[in-house]
């Protein structure tokens, strides 16, 4: 099954997620500000998008954008695999 359908059901078709759910779906090991921090200093290739103009508005992630954020992810897993026992 496609990661996108996957989240879509996780998320109930929500086209972005809050980045408190993100964290803690994904990234448990962060706290929500070291995430965002990691998103700004371009270590975590995840678009934000922010709910208004103004730097404290509501933050997410979108859905496609995750999916494919893991689907990259576990491409290189994949990939690392198959060096090690391939």
């Amino acid at each position: 099954m496609d990661t996108i359908w996957m989240l879509m059901a996780r998320y109930q078709g929500q086209p972005i997620i809050s980045v408190d759910r993100v964290v803690a779906d994904f990234f448990p090991h962060l706290t929500p500000i070291k995430f965002l921090r990691k998103i700004a200093d371009g270590k975590l290739p995840l678009p934000l998008v922010r709910m208004e103009a103004s730097q404290k508005s509501a933050k997410g992630v979108g859905l496609v954008e995750l999916a494919q954020y893991l689907d990259d992810r576990m491409e290189e897993a994949k990939k690392e695999f198959d060096q090690l026992y391939g």
